[in-house]
């Protein structure tokens, strides 16, 4: 019964302190209030979103500014704070999003919560709650407040949405926090690979994202390091001749990487352009520093398919992962989709076919593996990551069922740097966008049909006409003259 009672939830609410927070009064520097908040939560917002299509919101007393940082970061957009009647303000979102109440749970822990909790088709607290709140709540968690009672009243939800087959293990499509949906049936997810091909510059950075939106590309991707993590100490004093003169390969790395002055500048840019952006990050540290961003996905280069330590950090973020196969072997793959599976068998992925070669021969491509992949991973959504010169081999991968491409892009195959050679240059990338919006138009729904632009031919040409297509012979009859 509480089981077909989590299936129906649309909207899960709750209370901030001692719910989503320890209860506990942190200031910051300059004495303003701060909260204290933990990561399984905030991937419990995530999960419920991706995986059950259930949103958050929170409805409380409080007005920290730590709370509504947090609140963006998670997308929540039904943020109430500072609230004195919050049975009123619960009537008011189901009025607005016409909610019923059996669609809507709420967790509090005090006595200003009891009302509201009335009103919700479900209603929760932490083990911390105060007695009379744990007797009329449906669901006393064992979690306390602030450490995992949200995560674990959100994991109920998607395994009652699980039970009651609304969800599956594998996403035939994934909805990522921009909107846009990646699986089959839907426009081939299109990424323009600018990985290290801004040569350090950020205005070469913004042209590159100003030829992707002009291409109509759907993404721009960069790739994020820790050149002292990334570059073996035995290579960091190689010299190397580079646009900055004879320097170190660990200077020449440190010239070429982003900071957060240059992220911040691009996560901006993208936005106002109405474009989704993300990266490949090469080590925890770099996933550490991309959380402070919330793009739409997290991506793994075929370099970092055995580095496990860098694929669970990426799972505890709860963003959607895309995972390249490049230089791997079935094995290796399998076990890198099992490891994410291991962590949660609903965990959205991706995985990408690749050919580690730059650029990579025709012979090598084997894009056939796009549907030995689909075979061996019903469901989850399968694409391309291609390292090639032509664009053709790119569309044909689309055809055989990829649905999402990817591509290095730059300015110009000349320039400086060790990606520009494999890449495609900006005229190169619209025509790539036209063939594959072309081949998606042209592939149809497979149901044999005549079309009207054919009956012209047929009656000209055919010896034999189906009686459905015949046009009366008989002549018209005019009407008498008054």
């Amino acid at each position: 019964m509480l089981e077909e009672k989590l299936s129906r939830i649309k909207l899960l609410l709750t209370d901030c302190d001692g719910v989503l927070t320890d209860g506990g009064v942190y200031y910051g520097e300059s004495g303003e209030e701060l909260k204290k908040f933990n990561i399984r939560d905030g991937m419990g917002v995530e999960r419920l979103r991706n995986l059950a299509g259930v949103t958050t919101g929170i409805i409380t007393g409080e007005l920290s500014p730590s709370l509504i940082k947090r609140a963006e970061k998670l997308k929540i957009t039904e943020l109430h704070l500072g609230v004195k009647d919050k049975p009123a303000v619960l009537k008011e979102i189901m009025g607005r999003l016409g909610l019923l109440p059996e669609e809507i749970a709420f967790i509090g822990d005090d006595t200003n919560d009891l009302e509201v909790m009335k009103l919700a088709g479900v209603s929760v607290c932490p083990a911390d709650a105060i007695s009379l709140i744990k007797e009329a709540a449906d669901i006393v968690c064992g979690a306390n407040g602030g450490n995992g009672c949200f995560r674990e009243i959100a994991e109920m939800i998607i395994s009652a949405y699980n039970g009651a087959g609304t969800i599956h293990s594998k996403h035939e499509t994934i909805t990522l926090n921009s909107g846009v949906k990646i699986g089959p049936g839907e426009p081939c997810y299109i990424i323009a690979e600018i990985g290290i091909n801004h040569n350090g510059s950020l205005e070469i950075a913004k042209k590159l994202i100003d030829e992707a939106v002009a291409a109509k590309a759907s993404a721009v991707k960069f790739q994020k390091r820790t050149p002292e993590i990334c570059v073996p100490k035995d290579q960091w004093d190689i010299m190397r001749d580079t646009p900055w003169g004879r320097i170190s390969y660990i200077d020449y790395k440190r010239k070429t990487e982003f900071g957060i002055v240059e992220y911040a500048t691009i996560d901006q840019y993208c936005k106002k352009l109405g474009i989704d952006w993300f990266v490949s990050t090469w080590d925890v540290e770099a996933v550490d520093f991309m959380e402070q961003f919330d793009t739409p996905i997290y991506k793994l280069a075929s370099a970092s398919l055995t580095d496990f330590q860098l694929i669970k950090r990426i799972l505890l973020t709860g963003k959607p992962l895309m995972l390249s196969t490049g230089m791997s072997t079935i094995k290796e793959i399998e076990d890198a989709v099992n490891l994410v599976w291991s962590f949660d068998p609903h965990y959205p992925l991706f995985i990408a076919h690749s050919t580690s070669a730059y650029p990579c021969k025709p012979e090598e491509l084997n894009l056939k593996m796009i549907q030995t992949l689909g075979a061996k991973y019903p469901g989850v959504p399968i694409g391309y990551s291609g390292h090639e010169t032509g664009l053709a081999t790119t569309v044909a991968a689309v055809s055989l069922g990829a649905t999402f491409v990817e591509r290095h892009f730059t300015l110009d195959r000349a320039m400086w740097g060790s990606d520009h050679a494999a890449s495609v240059e900006p005229q190169g990338f619209q025509r790539l966008v036209r063939d594959i919006r072309d081949v998606e138009t042209a592939t149809g729904d497979g149901i044999k049909k005549v079309y009207e632009s054919e009956l012209g031919p047929m009656k000209r040409l055919r010896v034999n006409i189906s009686e459905e297509y015949k046009v009366s012979s008989k002549p018209e009859v005019s009407s008498p003259k008054s």
